[in-house]
């Protein structure tokens, strides 16, 4: 968390350095930003594999064939961020196709609202559209893991 001085000087120095310390949630209505030095724990699996995603576009201005077939579900290649990787994943659709919820088949190495997810056709990689990763990915997580740091922090 943070660079150069961070914010290493407002914490107790016994706890900065079990770190490197990672962002792992947010939560502006409590004024809260939730860190942890174990990003790779289980805690942490389902934020790093299914997020919402909202402001969809799509190329064609209609749905893409993956989901015209009145399941509102569709597999697709995606790419998040600039990274080079491309992952395999589930998009399922509401609002008429411009937002929904993405469950990846592999986690991520750092899911965060507001970055771009684009989606590719299975069989020819042809980009079909993107969206934005949306601050209700951290919503689910903070609903079923808060507690669980709340006390994780209370106990050091």
């Amino acid at each position: 968390v943070g660079q150069r001085k961070g914010i290493g000087n407002y914490l107790d120095t016994k706890i900065v350095s079990q770190g490197p310390w990672y962002v792992v949630a947010k939560d502006p209505s409590r004024n809260l930003v939730i860190v942890s030095n174990e990003y790779d724990e289980e805690v942490f699996q389902s934020a790093r594999k299914d997020f919402y995603v909202e402001d969809i576009r799509w190329i064609t201005g209609t749905l893409p064939s993956p989901l015209v077939d009145g399941t509102g579900q569709g597999r697709f290649q995606m790419k998040i961020r600039h990274g080079p990787k491309i992952t395999e994943g589930i998009l399922n659709i509401c609002d008429n196709g411009q937002s929904g919820h993405v469950q990846l088949d592999r986690k991520d190495g750092g899911l965060a609202p507001g970055q771009f997810v684009a989606f590719y056709n299975l069989h020819d990689s042809e980009c079909l559209g993107a969206g934005v990763i949306s601050e209700h990915h951290w919503a689910t997580f903070l609903d079923s893991s808060f507690t669980l740091e709340k006390e994780s922090l209370s106990s050091t």
